[in-house]
This record gives C-alpha cells, structure tokens and sequence, in this order.
C-alpha cells in the first residue's frame, strides 16, 4: 500500500468506507493464511525440525540458541513496530491483541491510554464533520441584535419551518402506520454495549433540545402579532412608576365597574306586599305558634336564638347597603325586635293554650361556661384603665365560647400592653393575628393565650377601610411580626412602629393586595 495515502481523518466519507472494506478484506486474507499454515503443520508438511533440549547443549550449541532467540525477539519486535506505524497510518489492520485480562499492568495503561486517545480522535472527526455539515449555512444574527422587522422576519420563518416539520412528521407518522416507512429495530437499551448507551443517551438529548427550540420558536412565532412590551426587569424608574400608575388605574377603573354593577343589581327596589300577602303572612305566623303549644324549653330558646341570629343578619345587611358600620344603636334594635317577635310568639302560644293558662316568659340563653372569664376580664380593664376603652364585650359562641373584647383602635396599643403585663390577666402568647375586609370596614382580629391561667381572649379592633392603621403589637409580641406583614401584604393594613413592614408573601413591587374584597389582579408584566 502507499506510503503517500490520505490520513484517515481528512478522508470523505466513501474513502472512509473504502478504507474500512479493503482492511476488513486483507485481515480476512490473512486470517485465512494464517488458518492454511496451522493445518499444514498439524498434517505434518511444514514440521518444525526437532531441537535438542537445552541442558543436554554443548557450550557452542547453547551460545548459537541464544543468539538466535535475540535475533528471533529483534525480528518479532520490529514487525510487532512495523504493524503498529501500520495501523497508525492506516496502511494496515491493527494486530489482534492480547485479552484485557491476560495483559500485564503497564499493558493495561499503555491500553487505557491509547482508548482514550481513540475516543479524542473519533469526537475530533465527528466534531470536525458537524461543523463541516453546518458550513454551508449563513450564520444567523443573535435574536437580541435583530432589528423590530428583522424579528418580525424571523418569528414568520420560524412559524413557517415549524409548520413544515409539523407537516413532515404527520407524513412520516402516517406512512408509518401505513407500513411504508417502517422503523428498523432498535436494540434493547438493556443489550447495548457502553457506547452504544452513550450514543443513544446523546441523540435523546439532542431529540429533547431540538423540541424544546421548535416549541419556543413556535411560541414567539405565535406571539408576533402582539405589540412588543419591554420586560419590567428592563425597564428604567420612570417606566416602572408609569406601569405601577397604569396598573392601579386599570384595578381602580375595573373595581368601580364591579362596584357599579353590584349597585345596579341592588337598585331595583323589591315590591312592597300586599295587604293580603301581610294578613296572610300574619296568620301563618299565629298558626305557627299555635302549633307549638307543646313546645319545650329547649325549642324556645332555639327559636329566639334564631330570631336574634336572623336580626343581627338583616341589621349586617343594611349596614353593607347603605355603605355605613352598623352601630351600637342599630345592634340594640336589631335585640329588642327579636325579642319583641319572641314575646310575640309566646304570647300567641299561651292565648292558643286557653284563656286560664299562665302567661309564657321568653326564654333566656343558657350561660356560657366561660361568662366569668368576661366578667373578670372587663372588670380588670375597667377598674385599671377606665370605661371608654372598650368598644363592647361578648362570648364567641361560634368559637369554643371564646371571650371576646371589642377595643378603639386609639386605645389598642395601651390595651395590649396591659393584658400582657397585668398579673390577674398575663396574656404572654400570641396563638393568631389575622385582618379581615368587612367591605365596609377593616379589622384586626388577635387571639392571646395565658399559659399561667390557662385562659383565652380574643381582641378585634376596627378600622376605617379608607385607611386602615392601627399600632404594632410586634414591641408587645415579638411572634406578631410576620403576621402582620402578612395582613399588611395581602389587605393593606398598615402597623405603625413596625420594625420591618414590608410584603411577605407578594414581590415588592406588586399592584394591589390581593385579600381586598374589591382586588382587580393587573400584572404589568404578562
């Protein structure tokens, strides 16, 4: 073979094929040459002539052994370097080694090393035929260095490449299950070789990479004909303060809408009834209590606690309507109609019962277990701080009969001190903290705990919605802190003497807070 052939790597790839078939072609050759002088020896035509054993040598025989066993060694050596510049140069097949095993320790190095010399050689020439492959291709403006028409451009291209791919791969699809382009067999990724597995896991990634490119492409593509908008991350501080302007606008102007449809709805006035629809409405009433004339206690008292619940709903309601706080006057009619309504029932079982029966007495809630809890808890207050700091006082029965303090919201801060520091109360744990949009009113509800006593309170203070503030308890509680950033983040509400009063749950520079009853969500950047 020449000495003046083209180095393997910068064969094309029909040399290389060539190249491959006639080394495949002489190792055959010479593997057949090989077999041929193995049998003729076995059958006794080329025997090795029979040689005298070493110890039974003269001096002159055993000096002439060893320089043949020299010149015998120097002969297999310089063919063993012969064949390798051979296969170096790929002149010639690389000799058949020994078995990894059977090698020796420098062997196994010497081969380590020259594998990873090979793999080096192989990814150069697949690198080098990749890049070969791209050539011809124009290089490509990056994205960002485009101009508005070239992106434009770009983004149709794009849609249109992805539209022929799609269309392709619907026909290869097709003609697949149509059993005219059958994939070959794949051999089992358990079955392959090491670098089989490597090949395999390579393509898959280059497979998923060129997806993720075409979805991507395909999106912008989409996208194109939607006006570009700066990213907010880019823009400058009076960009950013005009967005921030636009987008309370764009909240302010979509609440009022929703505020104004609301009003629409409530605007039409219900028909008044009838004079028939009141006598009979009157007289289901009377049938209703005269059908209960065997009513028990228990049933009293649930019906009047009805009554008051349905009260205390309509006087909410009204409250809502009109725009205003229901008031302590309000309350206190909303009670006595539903006790009026309760006697009225009474009254109506009793003349139901005969004229000689006792007059029924309206019955009367059973105690809480914790009304002295209250009583104590008001009369501490009052005897230390005065009248005028408490709002009103009830038993939460909705919340395991918790007691509960109504505070003025420039009294809260004083309050609070107080209940943690009084030795009859000691409230020294904060178990909750959490604001509430009433839609007419904001409020702060806080429920202590008295580890010493073994006793709970619950304290709410109201707000003016407009601007609801009130002081930080944060000094008094240290555990109030992230529950107030909380409610200040998702409602507003703002604690005076914070130590760090910012969003927690929300990024900083977020329009809105999003618990508000009339929250529009507006993100400047979507």
């Amino acid at each position: 073979m020449s000495d003046q052939e083209k180095p393997f790597s910068e064969m094309t790839e029909e040399e290389k094929a060539e190249a491959k078939r006639k080394a495949v072609e002489e190792a055959k050759r010479k593997a057949a040459e090989k077999k041929a002088a193995k049998e003729a020896a076995e059958a006794g035509t080329a025997e090795k002539p029979t040689e005298k054993p070493f110890s039974e040598m003269t001096e002159e025989e055993k000096a002439e052994a060893k320089r043949k066993a020299v010149e015998e060694a120097k002969r297999k050596a310089a063919e063993k370097k012969a064949a390798k510049e051979a296969a170096e140069a790929g002149t010639a097949e690389k000799p058949a080694e020994k078995p990894f095993s059977e090698m020796t320790e420098e062997e196994k190095a010497e081969a380590k090393r020259k594998a990873v010399e090979e793999a080096k050689r192989k990814a150069a020439e697949k690198k080098a035929a990749k890049e070969a492959g791209a050539a011809d291709k124009p290089a490509e403006k990056p994205f960002s260095e485009m101009t508005e028409e070239e992106k434009a451009e770009a983004k149709r291209k794009a849609v249109e490449e992805a539209k022929r791919k799609a269309a392709e791969k619907k026909t290869a699809k097709e003609a697949a299950e149509a059993g005219t382009a059958e994939k070959p067999a794949e051999k089992p990724f358990s079955e392959m070789t090491e670098e089989e597995k490597a090949e395999a896991k390579r393509k898959a990634v280059e497979e998923a990479k060129r997806k993720a490119a075409e979805k991507k492409a395909a999106k912008e593509a989409g996208a194109a004909d939607k006006p570009a908008e700066k990213p907010f991350s880019e823009m400058t501080e009076e960009e950013k303060a005009e967005a921030k302007r636009k987008a309370v606008e764009e909240a302010k102007r979509k609440a009022a809408e929703k505020k104004a449809a609301k009003e629409a709805e409530s605007a039409e006035p219900k028909k008044p009834s009838s004079d028939d629809d009141k006598t009979k409405a009157a007289a289901a009433a009377k049938a209703k209590a005269a059908g209960g004339a065997g009513a028990s206690d228990d049933e009293k008292a649930k019906a009047i606690a009805a009554a008051k619940a349905k009260a205390a709903a309509a006087a909410k309601a009204k409250a809502a309507k009109s725009g205003g706080e229901a008031g302590d006057d309000e309350k206190a009619k909303a009670i006595a109609a539903a006790k009026a309504k309760a006697a009225a029932a009474a009254k109506a079982k009793s003349a139901a019962g005969g004229a000689g029966a006792k007059p029924a007495e309206p019955a009367e809630e059973t105690p809480s277990p914790n009304q002295y809890l209250l009583d104590k808890y008001v009369k501490t207050i009052k005897d230390n701080l005065g009248e005028g700091i408490l709002e009103e006082s009830y038993i939460n029965r909705l919340a395991k009969d918790v007691p509960t303090l109504v505070i003025k919201r420039e009294k809260f801060y004083k309050l609070a001190e107080f209940l943690k520091h009084n030795e009859q109360l000691n409230f020294e744990y904060v178990s909750e903290l959490h604001g509430t949009d009433f839609e007419t009113y904001m409020e702060v509800y806080i429920h202590l705990y008295s580890f010493k006593n073994n006793q709970p309170v619950a304290v709410k203070v109201k707000l003016d919605r407009d601007n609801p503030e009130v002081a930080s308890v944060t000094p008094i509680w240290p555990g109030a802190n992230w529950p107030e950033r909380e409610a200040y983040d998702l409602l507003g509400i703002r604690f005076t003497g914070h130590p760090n009063l910012t969003r927690i749950l929300m990024p900083d520079d977020w329009v809105g807070y999003p618990m508000r009853k009339d929250y529009e969500p507006y993100d400047v950047e979507v």
